[in-house]
């Protein structure tokens, strides 16, 4: 029966809701359960509407005897909280008891403690901020235009058939990436020798000085190493990873730890310069940083 009374409620809303109307709709409040139950009444025969009737009312007087019920288990607990934290907790709310029994141990001093605090103010809604609208890109990046041809169909005017004149460009900028590229760089050094004079031998031109002399990868590729390492914080495992699979070289940690490692050396006289120019003021501060992994610390001073 409840059942035939929502299906007679909906076919009346799917009647109510085709029939046209001239006027311009306007949002209604939603009824109330008392409208609701006159409006049922007239759709349904009596006999069924006492039922359903008597039903709703039952759960409307469950709903409000599990309500006081609720209510009255909430007040026993916070009693039972309040006789085992003392007279002094009975200045905390309700919320501050239950954390107080998820924190093991706590004290009575706490406790008082916690009930002297003040209370926090009440919590104000944050005024909306307007937009502060599209973030504008670097104007020192280079720009790369590339321009969009109107259709072909665009070209044409659809009224008079006539070519139509182009007035400009709508432009909009997005921040573009180039994928790293990696090549092989070949050098050639010119071989000179004297026709004339074949005892001045082969004279070859000289080579530019390397971080590491005979390596198979190039400076900059060393320099972008030990960047992505201290900078980036990208481990050197990921990056001999990263270079096997868009490079097809496969190069070892070890191969880029002695990379890190004469890198280090050289910038060993800078080292010295800072020393030199921390120990020349008159007042130094430091610390130790401790690494979890290793379990050493090392002395920090600015």
């Amino acid at each position: 029966m409840i059942a035939y009374a929502h299906r007679a409620c909906y076919e009346r809303s799917i009647v109510s809701d085709n029939v046209p109307s001239s006027a311009p709709s306007t949002p209604t409040p939603e009824p109330s359960h008392a409208e609701l139950l006159e409006q049922l009444k007239t759709q349904v025969p009596e006999v069924l509407f006492a039922m359903v009737s008597g039903r709703l009312n039952a759960y409307a007087h469950e709903l409000a005897y599990s309500k006081l019920k609720i209510q009255a288990l909430e007040e026993r607990l916070r009693l039972r909280r309040i006789e085992k934290y003392g007279p002094s907790s009975e200045k905390l709310s309700s919320l501050q008891l239950e954390l107080l029994e998820q924190e093991p141990g706590v004290s009575r001093q706490e406790v008082v403690a916690e009930s002297q605090r003040p209370a926090p103010p009440p919590a104000t809604e944050r005024k909306k901020r307007p937009h502060p609208g599209r973030q504008t890109l670097p104007a020192d990046l280079p720009r790369v235009e590339r321009v969009i041809a109107c259709t072909p169909e665009q070209c044409v005017c659809g009224n008079c058939g006539r070519d139509t004149t182009l007035m400009g460009y709508e432009v909009s900028e997005v921040l573009n990436v180039e994928a790293a590229r990696y090549f092989v760089e070949v050098t050639k050094r010119e071989k000179r020798a004297c026709k004339t004079c074949p005892e001045q031998g082969v004279m070859a031109a000289p080579l530019p000085d390397r971080i590491i002399d005979k390596s198979l990868v190039s400076d900059e590729v060393i320099i972008n190493t030990v960047v992505n390492k201290y900078c980036d914080h990208a481990p050197l495992y990921r990056q001999s990873v990263a270079l096997l699979r868009d490079a097809g070289i496969d190069i070892s940690r070890a191969t880029m730890c002695g990379w890190v490692m004469t890198i280090g050396e050289m910038l060993m006289p800078v080292v010295g310069a800072m020393r030199s120019h921390l120990l020349a003021g008159t007042y130094i501060q430091a610390g130790r940083v401790e690494n979890r992994r290793s379990g050493f610390s090392l002395p920090v001073a600015s």
